[in-house]
């Protein structure tokens, strides 16, 4: 396989990752994240968790987006199709 698109690397433990019409060839979720994961509007740092989303961006936690000016709250969860749902356990007596 090919470097990594974002530290050069060519150690042979190369995947790839597609998302929309963005794809990159890496050597670790470190640079995979480091490239593809969206940036929060107000601190800068990757979302690698579910977003706050507003009309002015993309936020990593609800903190972020009040102090952006922007007190969305997050948008409920929703069952996923793509996972396998965890058992639902029963309390112990």
């Amino acid at each position: 396989m090919g470097a990594c698109d974002v530290c050069g690397s060519t150690d042979g433990r190369t995947f790839t990752i597609s998302m929309g019409n963005q794809a990159g060839t890496f050597d670790s979720f470190e640079c995979a994240i480091h490239m593809m994961a969206p940036a929060c509007e107000h601190c800068g740092c990757r979302i690698i968790g579910h977003p706050v989303n507003s009309e002015s961006g993309v936020y990593c936690c609800l903190h972020c987006a009040k102090e952006a000016g922007n007190p969305h709250k997050p948008a409920k969860a929703q069952a996923s199709g793509l996972a396998v749902q965890a058992p639902k356990t029963s309390s112990p007596d």
